[in-house]
């Protein structure tokens, strides 16, 4: 039997119908919750994990037909495993992979809008089958002059229906959230220019081959060629890289030095970026790296439609709020916390305090890598420290009770992008040097 996403003929680009197709979303979500319980009632087994797998896939099948802004919500969201009851992070790490791919026709549409010419013109081999769907684009191999070579073919409307879903959801968010728009501006700022971003294919052909140049030296990473005159605003052509995604890799049962060389390579790569790029490849989930053995670890990175240009006083603030004496020093962590936003002026004597001893308490254990000489992240107890802090942080009251975010904007994908390297790191159980 044949499992594979039924191909879309078509994408909902409208905000008209992007919202008919939430709301027929929440009546299939309520007739569940209608089967579950009345199960229940005549006695029936039917469980909570039963609910949250049945709806789980129900929300997964309309974020994948919608494409765009909510499928990289949920790619995001699968990151981050403690997050999600299990059922829901399993159908949304799919995001990360495999998710219904554009049709035939709407392929060889989107090479005649931007070519003038269909694929098979175009190259010389073309596999009209997406290798790969994901949330803004897919991929397809083809071939020209005997080189396998990447295509990424951008869903049409998807660009559109970003600004469509940011309009749709805003209103609500503050209305339920009872928050004020001029307080979260920013950061639905922060998050729609970057997700309008990747929607940009020249500007991440620009930032590849750039990032690329300046990360040549690394040991253990490779990174695509790409083709200018093969691209265009919505298709993007590069090499075809070999290698496999984090799951297939990890199937293999590489040794334990090959884990380490991939991890190491990773770290290397971001703390590169990081500190002397002052940009960073912000999307590091598992469909972004293709990983082989060769070479002792040797790790291939894709996609840069999303990269987090770090400002110089944010690059700042971030490596002192991560620095061991700030941490010794209450009186200069809270200058720093001043700085970003976390504290305000308006702020009450206890409240200072208590985000104060909150925020020193998780910049001890999130930062703790960035402290040691080396570190292993196939450590289980740091990770159950890590979500032991998070299940905490969620059950003090001043912080259920907050309605207002805090903060810079720009730590938003900073932090986004910590959390996926930590999350690639730990899958791999890797052992590095961080210092």
């Amino acid at each position: 039997m044949d499992d594979s996403p039924k191909p879309l003929d078509s994408l909902p680009t409208t905000k008209v119908a992007r919202a008919a197709r939430f709301a027929k979303t929440g009546l299939h979500v309520g007739a569940n919750y209608v089967k579950h319980y009345a199960r229940r009632a005549v006695g029936a087994e039917s469980t909570t994990e039963d609910l949250h797998a049945a709806n789980a896939a129900e929300l997964y099948g309309t974020l994948s037909e919608m494409k765009g802004s909510v499928l990289k919500v949920a790619q995001m969201l699968a990151m981050e495993k403690n997050l999600l009851p299990s059922a829901y992070a399993d159908q949304f790490a799919q995001a990360q992979y495999q998710t219904p791919p554009l049709s035939g026709p709407l392929v060889v549409k989107s090479f005649r809008d931007a070519f003038g010419k269909s694929p098979f013109e175009v190259f010389d081999e073309f596999d009209n089958q997406a290798r790969q769907a994901a949330s803004i684009g897919q991929g397809h191999m083809a071939r020209l002059a005997g080189k396998p070579l990447a295509v990424k073919v951008q869903y049409p409307g998807v660009a559109d229906s970003i600004r469509s879903d940011i309009r749709l959801v805003k209103p609500i968010a503050l209305r339920v959230l009872g928050l004020d728009e001029a307080t979260v501006r920013p950061y639905m700022q922060e998050v729609e220019t970057r997700l309008l971003e990747e929607t940009d294919y020249a500007l991440e052909l620009q930032r590849g081959q750039e990032i690329a140049a300046a990360c040549a030296e690394l040991a253990h990473l490779q990174f695509p060629q790409y083709y200018p005159a093969l691209s265009s605003a919505r298709i993007l052509t590069m090499d075809w890289l070999p290698g496999q995604h984090l799951k297939e890799f990890l199937a293999t049962g590489p040794p334990q030095a090959v884990r380490n060389q991939l991890g190491q390579a990773l770290w290397d790569f971001y703390m590169h970026q990081l500190n002397t790029l002052h940009r960073v490849h912000a999307d590091p989930h598992p469909g972004n790296f293709l990983l082989r053995a060769d070479d002792g670890g040797t790790v291939g990175v894709l996609d840069f439609g999303c990269v987090k240009e770090v400002p110089a006083d944010v690059h700042r603030l971030f490596t002192e709020l991560l620095a061991p004496e700030t941490l010794a020093d209450s009186t200069r962590l809270t200058a720093l916390l001043e700085e970003a936003g976390v504290l305000r002026p308006e702020d009450a004597p206890a409240k200072r305090t208590f985000y104060v001893s909150t925020m020193q308490a998780s910049l001890e254990l999130v930062g703790r890598p960035f402290r040691q000489a080396t570190f292993d992240f196939g450590d289980p107890a740091y990770m159950q420290s890590l979500y032991a802090l998070g299940d905490s942080l969620m059950q003090q009251p001043e912080l259920r009770q907050q309605r207002e975010p805090r903060g810079s904007e720009h730590f938003i994908y900073l932090n986004r992008t910590y959390v996926g390297l930590y999350a690639l790191l730990t899958e791999l159980q890797a052992s590095i040097r961080t210092a």
